[in-house]
């Protein structure tokens, strides 16, 4: 028996790098998968007609997380198609990343945006749906830099530390309606932003880092699917460091 059966899950930010890992993890533990984003790159059909083979449902829906209300609507139209949802994960981010003293107004309010903004709109849909539902697995995608800084990432950091505070505040909302509401912080992971590093910045990152090597992003889509599952049914309001003991 798969661990997630027929479970229905959106997945924000899923067209590449950590969330298309994410939507290969669910697809590959049973659940059907809506992936929302912005744009999708030209690859992406053929990787989601590859996890059809499975008989799973893989729909893409291009969205502006940013978008108030065609969030909700893109939200409540999935819930009319499967007829529930069942896991949400927010994994949608950017960064604009710049020195406090010269990032603009618009780089500071892109970032807040998407990477808060985005996962507020959809939980606030999504929740109503699993309230009523009285399940569901919230799982928000947040960054180690959210707990220790970073140079040059005021408003990254910012975002990401503001998704620590959503998690918890809404897993105590939530949990009487048994509704589940965790947060993932990933360290370092080895997508196309850090593979365009020089060797020089790839040591010193490393340096940081207890294992010495960078995540793969399947490492963070098996935990997501774990908080996805009924094996972390007593689990809410958690932030987990998935970062080779870098914050430890």
């Amino acid at each position: 028996m798969e661990l997630l059966q027929d479970n229905v899950a959106i997945v924000t930010g899923g067209g590449r790098g950590i969330g298309r890992a994410i939507v290969h993890e669910l697809v590959s533990d049973g659940a059907h998968v809506a992936v929302f984003d912005r744009a999708f790159p030209p690859d992406f059909e053929l990787f989601a007609d590859g996890l059809r083979q499975t008989g799973r449902k893989v729909k893409p829906v291009q969205i502006d997380i940013t978008n108030t209300g065609a969030t909700e609507k893109a939200c409540e139209d999935i819930a009319a198609e499967f007829g529930r949802i069942d896991i949400l994960v927010n994994n949608a981010g950017i960064t604009r990343d710049k020195i406090l003293p010269r990032m603009s107004e618009e780089e500071w309010d892109a970032v807040l945006d998407v990477n808060l903004k985005g996962a507020f709109n959809t939980i606030r849909v999504v929740g109503r749906t699993m309230m009523r539902q009285r399940r569901g697995k919230i799982i928000n995608i947040s960054s180690v830099v959210g707990l220790i800084g970073n140079f040059g990432q005021a408003n990254y950091a910012a975002s990401k530390a503001g998704l620590f505070g959503l998690t918890k505040s809404v897993a105590k909302e939530l949990a009487g309606r048994n509704v589940n509401v965790n947060c993932v912080a990933p360290g370092f992971v080895e997508t196309d932003m850090t593979a365009i590093l020089s060797p020089e910045q790839r040591a010193i990152l490393l340096n940081q880092v207890p294992f010495k090597r960078t995540s793969r992003p399947e490492e963070i889509a098996g935990i997501v699917a774990f908080l996805a599952s009924e094996k972390s049914a007593y689990i809410t309001g958690q932030v987990i460091a998935v970062d080779g003991g870098m914050t430890m």
